[in-house]
């Protein structure tokens, strides 16, 4: 049985919503498990944004666990959806070798060459579901494909058709007639719809197939090359009997929807027959699914042609990045939740997605911006342990760390992800030298093996390894620069010595800080102790200075890490063998 953690005591966004869902399920099925959705399309790598989709509907879902009620997330990979465009960057993929796929099923396309996974689907859902379970993600995946070619869906299909004209009227409210007769949608479709509707044929549009013979919700994969491009010539309700053309192969034939499996709704009527199917409460949706006459909103007026209900569903917001240097190129430009937990422990990953109400845009750091970022977090982690952090962000820690089922596995010793950083980047994947000056950090309490400071000094070795550009890396001089030491002036050498006789008393983060600063204004008459308001603004400049000169000295250029951190990686007896002691 898993562990049932406490409800957290404060009101943020996702207790709101687990209010709201409970109650609303109440209404719709007393008693039942709460059912709460997320859709996946593994037609190229799933990004950080589509996270979003499972992140919001997974905290909620761990909220209700946590008070104790049965709650089902349901994932469904929408593995089904025609296979729409080669994307670009992916190894193993190219126009040559997939082309010819396009308009198949994402589970009938070839996976990228050297892939370990049968099909396209799968290469793709894999790496998601992994980083899922590092998450703690707790989900029920779905598969379309293997919902609608084993006919579990069949009901709703032949559903849909008998009421294609109660459904073509829905749809007929969002089009629009231009001068010449021909249909067109009012706004661009989404990229859901897309995959649902291009390459359809001449006679069909995003919402079905409409030619001569009418308007039909449902798309037939051709019997003879795979692909979607097919036109519903006629069907007749009595028998079911369907008859198909392939606008791509000429291929047609006859069959009957009762026992045929080999096909789908189009994207605005399965999404609502899903709904109706499983019951669903809460699911959100994207900006793209929410605008007037998209997919969910739409699907609102659908859904109850299938007897269900609309789902609660939030609009989230944009998921921005900064950085990924060399994403761009291995990863077609999207960097995925697996990326991210190369260089990121998943409790940092889980807070970014729980601290933002879903309407709120954030960005996610694959730059230098993930040193703040985990500044920020550690700020938080002892604030929450010391019981000073405020209701609202000790609610959001809560969901980082820990899902309804225990605690999610944390780095035992976790030392600031800067200063690891710093020390991956200066031993350049020498382990022994990295532990010998991770050991030095806190001398009453030293590190005792590697393992105690991971996973997070992995995390921040990989950092270093694949987002940090080369020209930005940290090379420490192997010798002192005689030349330079020998053309300082007498108050540089001043500012060396009094460096490095406070070096030893000064040996932690915060003591170095203190002297690297303190050096300059004490050369200047002042106490190290002086705050900003009592010194004149050439303290300043003498502090920049003073900087560059230790960079120079150290790394052979003008900038690097902070000064504290690099010290504090370069260890005592090597700093003081480069600034000539």
């Amino acid at each position: 049985m898993p562990i049932v953690a406490q409800s957290t005591e404060t009101t943020d966004w996702v207790s709101r919503f687990a209010d709201e869902v409970i109650e609303e399920s109440e209404r719709r099925a007393p008693g039942k498990p709460v059912v709460v959705a997320s859709g996946l399309s593994p037609s190229g790598p799933i990004h950080l944004g589509n996270l979003r989709e499972v992140m919001t509907p997974h905290l909620v879902a761990d909220e209700i666990r946590r008070r104790g009620r049965e709650v089902r997330h349901l994932i469904s990979w929408d593995d089904y959806d025609r296979y729409r465009k080669v994307p670009k960057g992916i190894e193993g993929v190219s126009d040559e070798s997939h082309l010819q796929h396009i308009g198949k099923p994402l589970t009938s396309v070839p996976a990228p060459a050297g892939s370990a996974y049968p099909n396209w689907a799968e290469h793709f859902k894999a790496a998601m579901v992994e980083a899922l379970a590092e998450l703690g993600v707790e989900f029920d995946g779905i598969s379309q494909t293997a919902q609608y070619t084993s006919g579990v869906y069949r009901e709703q299909v032949l559903h849909a058709m008998k009421h294609r004209g109660d459904i073509d009227a829905v749809l007929a409210q969002y089009r629009t007639k231009p001068k010449g007769g021909a249909k067109k949608s009012q706004k661009p479709v989404d990229e859901a719809e897309l995959e649902a509707a291009e390459g359809s044929g001449a006679a069909a549009e995003d919402d079905g197939s409409s030619g001569s013979a009418g308007y039909f919700p449902y798309k037939p994969y051709c019997g003879n090359c795979e692909k979607d491009l097919t036109t519903v010539t006629s069907y007749v309700d009595d028998t079911t009997e369907l008859s198909y053309t392939c606008n791509e192969c000429g291929f047609s034939e006859t069959v009957r929807l009762n026992e045929f499996n080999r096909g789908k709704l189009v994207w605005k009527v399965d999404w609502p027959m899903r709904w109706a199917y499983e019951g669903v409460v809460f699911e959100p949706s994207g900006v793209d699914h929410s605008s007037p006459g998209s997919s969910f909103q739409v699907g609102g007026q659908i859904v109850g042609i299938f007897g269900g209900k609309q789902p609660i569903g939030p609009m989230y917001a944009f998921v921005g990045i900064s950085g990924m240097a060399k994403m761009s190129s291995s990863r077609g430009g999207v960097p995925t939740p697996a990326d991210a937990l190369k260089i990121m422990e998943p409790q940092l990953l889980r807070w970014l997605y729980a601290r933002r109400r879903p309407n709120q845009s954030f960005k996610i750091a694959f730059d230098q911006e993930i040193q703040r970022l985990y500044d920020e977090w550690d700020k938080l982690d002892a604030k929450v342990a010391d019981g000073s952090a405020l209701p609202a962000d000790v609610a959001a820690h809560s969901r980082a760390v820990r899902t309804a089922g225990g605690e999610l596995p944390r780095t035992a010793r976790p030392l600031p992800y800067r200063t690891l950083a710093s020390v991956a980047d200066i031993t350049a994947g020498h382990q022994d030298q990295a532990l010998r000056i991770l050991s030095e950090l806190d001398p009453e309490n030293p590190l005792g093996a590697l393992d105690e400071a991971r996973p997070r000094y992995d995390k921040a070795e990989a950092w270093i390894n694949t987002q940090v550009p080369a020209d930005q890396r940290t090379i420490v001089r192997d010798e002192a620069d005689a030349e330079l030491l020998k053309s300082l002036d007498e108050a540089s050498q001043q500012s060396l010595r009094l460096l490095l006789d406070g070096l030893e008393s000064h040996w932690s983060p915060d003591g170095l800080t203190h002297l690297v600063y303190g050096v300059p204004k004490v050369q200047a008459g002042f106490s190290a102790d002086a705050t900003p308001k009592e010194l004149p603004p050439e303290i300043k400049t003498a502090q920049r200075s003073f900087f560059a000169l230790l960079y120079h000295l150290l790394v052979g250029r003008d900038t690097g890490p902070r000064l504290p951190t690099l010290l504090l990686a370069v260890g005592q007896e090597r700093v003081r063998r480069l600034l000539g002691e």
